[in-house]
């Protein structure tokens, strides 16, 4: 069940997708046992975040979300003027989350990918599919925006050093550890009965497998990235999380991850895109769910 109920009768397009985007934020927070994440049980390998600080945190990204798809409807085109309100509103959600988080950055790069995938999908109601609201995040992805910020970050730190493209590739590429891995093996393992828990659980995993997660390398370099997708696909090769040999491995994985001080957050944020995405056919009723 999605962490906040959508009516569809009572709501704009644009308020169903910000509740759909921050649903998505919460159910991916709440979601347990994570691997060295912020969950139910702790806070993995991070001391200055719990859950209650991220689900506020979700919570206030709302009138963001919602801004962005407005704006999007409104321009109905991909443009540079369009990826500029995107910008604009991206570093307006920022700052509001800042303030309710007391300058922890819980949700920076979900809000990158949640708001372009929001943008994305409120520019063709007729077209929900996976495939389709990634192309147009894609094309948004790909215009420069002058006004972003430019100064130095962990994420720009990575990239030089070890040549990550990080979320703006991701985003830029149409996101593919969604569509190539989260998504498939999300209903993979719904369709093996595994449970909707699990089944996201998996879908994580999955992500896990391939992605150059870059808040990984900043915390823990190759050998933290090595160990995350290495024990990640363990998880799974053991029979995924509704199995008893995947929990074991899935527990390993945690303890060596919060060791490493390895949390993958971008695998997170992707996660939450993941269930977004997922999402959008039962929150809006009438968009295909093929990717």
């Amino acid at each position: 069940m999605n962490a906040l109920p959508i009516h569809r009768a009572e709501l704009s397009r644009a308020d169903q997708l910000a509740d759909l985007a921050v649903a998505a934020l919460i159910d991916e927070a709440e979601l347990s046992p994570k691997p060295a994440l912020v969950d139910r049980r702790s806070s993995g390998a991070h001391h200055d975040m719990h859950l209650g600080l991220m689900q506020a945190s979700a919570l206030s990204l709302w009138p963001a979300f919602q801004q962005m798809a407005e704006a999007a409807v409104r321009r109905g085109a991909i443009d540079r003027t369009l990826r500029e309100t995107l910008g604009r509103l991206g570093r307006e959600g920022e700052a509001d989350m800042l303030r309710t988080t007391g300058g922890v950055n819980t949700h920076r790069g979900a809000i990158w990918a949640l708001g372009l995938l929001v943008a994305g999908a409120a520019l063709d109601p007729a077209d929900g599919s996976a495939s389709g609201v990634c192309r147009r995040a894609a094309q948004l992805a790909l215009i420069d925006d002058p006004h972003a910020d430019s100064a130095p970050s962990h994420g720009r730190a990575v990239a030089q050093r070890y040549g990550s493209g990080g979320a703006r590739e991701q985003a830029q590429r149409g996101f593919p550890a969604v569509t190539g891995q989260g998504l498939p093996q999300l209903r993979r393992s719904r369709a093996q009965g595994s449970g909707e828990q699990n089944a996201r659980l998996d879908a994580l995993l999955a992500i896990m497998t391939t992605l150059d997660d870059t808040c990984v390398l900043h915390r823990a370099g190759p050998e933290g990235l090595q160990a995350m997708q290495q024990g990640a696909r363990r998880v799974l090769e053991a029979g995924g999380s509704a199995s008893l040999a995947g929990r074991r491995q899935l527990q390993a994985l945690d303890r060596e991850l919060v060791g490493l001080n390895a949390s993958p957050g971008g695998a997170a944020d992707l996660l939450a895109a993941c269930l977004f995405i997922d999402g959008l056919e039962p929150a809006l009723g009438h968009v295909s769910r093929s990717i």
